[in-house]
């Protein structure tokens, strides 16, 4: 098939790289533009549009989608089927038309739960033991259109939101490259979704970093994992902002210390009393300082039985 492609981040890549590598023919890319990002603020590409430039593939990466001129350049490029995959915006129903067979979408959860922006990190700050990938006709509301494909996967209790979408980024591709081979033999048969199992994943926001401590550990030990790698759980030691980047949960240990109190401080962690059970921090950062294990942090900041994390207060949105 001639396919035109949309999609920004580094999930995307694994779709489109698997299309080329099947003997599809990528007729175009839609990636956003190029923007400053890191820490110097430098303007850099899409992980997709590096992606695409090492495939030879043309390039669109507009600025406004209902302009006629992009509309003009999707009709140019003659597309049998439009592919999205974590593209950013929602598509307007004119540019939806243009590929012959319409579009359909790689989307990061088990419809209908998680619609939206952040699916992988809101299944795992939910404390699902499972999720998947989904590839679906792409409509006009938001991740609400027929179900073509789905592949589920357990989500292991130590996996971070990182770590969990780089692997649903293979299985989505592996399931995309079979959905179209299906699909240039004929019709694919489509599920409806059921409305009354919608749950949305909102995108991140900065406000949702500080961690309560007045919570069980299960539920802290998600928030650390699921907030990466932005915002990410911030607490307070001795004054100093702390990034909590590891962690495992210790939902049997019994304690009578308030929420936060260090009930022990060794080579094997730093074991943090929740609400119920503990929490052993694994890996931490001080704001401004690279990322180290609890033995290292102890080393330069040394903690003992009845030190505090505090719960910092909300962050601005």
């Amino acid at each position: 098939m001639r396919i035109v492609f949309f999609g920004t981040p580094a999930f995307a890549v694994p779709s489109l790289e698997a299309l080329a590598a099947n003997g599809h023919v990528i007729a175009g890319v839609v990636t956003q533009p190029d923007r400053p990002r890191g820490r110097g603020h430098r303007v850099q590409p899409s992980e997709v549009k590096s992606a695409a430039l090492a495939l030879g593939a043309e390039i669109l990466q507009p600025t406004r989608l209902r302009e006629a001129e992009f509309r003009d350049q999707m009709s140019r490029l003659d597309a049998d089927l439009g592919v999205v995959a974590a593209y950013g915006r929602i598509l307007p129903a004119d540019v939806l038309a243009i590929p012959r067979l319409g579009m359909i979408n790689v989307h990061a959860s088990l419809l209908p739960r998680w619609r939206g922006a952040a699916p992988v990190h809101r299944s795992i700050l939910a404390g699902d033991a499972e999720t998947g990938v989904t590839i679906m006709r792409v409509v006009a509301q938001l991740d609400a259109g027929p179900m073509l494909a789905r592949v589920s996967t357990s989500i292991d209790p130590m996996e971070k939101s990182p770590e969990l979408e780089l692997r649903l980024a293979t299985l989505g591709a592996v399931l995309l490259v079979e959905t179209v081979a299906a699909m240039a033999h004929g019709p694919v048969a489509a599920a409806i979704q059921d409305e009354s199992m919608v749950t949305y994943a909102g995108k991140l926001e900065k406000n949702e970093s500080p961690l309560s401590w007045d919570q069980p550990a299960g539920k802290i030990h998600d928030r650390i994992r699921g907030l990466q790698p932005w915002p990410q759980a911030a607490s307070s030691m001795k004054g100093r902002r702390v990034l909590l980047r590891s962690s495992r949960p210790l939902t049997d240990e019994l304690h009578d210390a308030a929420p936060g109190t260090v009930l022990r401080a060794d080579a094997d962690g730093i074991v943090v009393a929740a609400a119920r059970g503990a929490v052993a921090v694994l890996e931490l950062q001080l704001e401004g300082r690279p990322s180290v294990s609890s033995a290292a942090f102890l080393n330069g900041h040394p903690l003992k039985p009845g030190d505090h994390f505090e719960s910092l207060p909300a962050a601005p949105a």
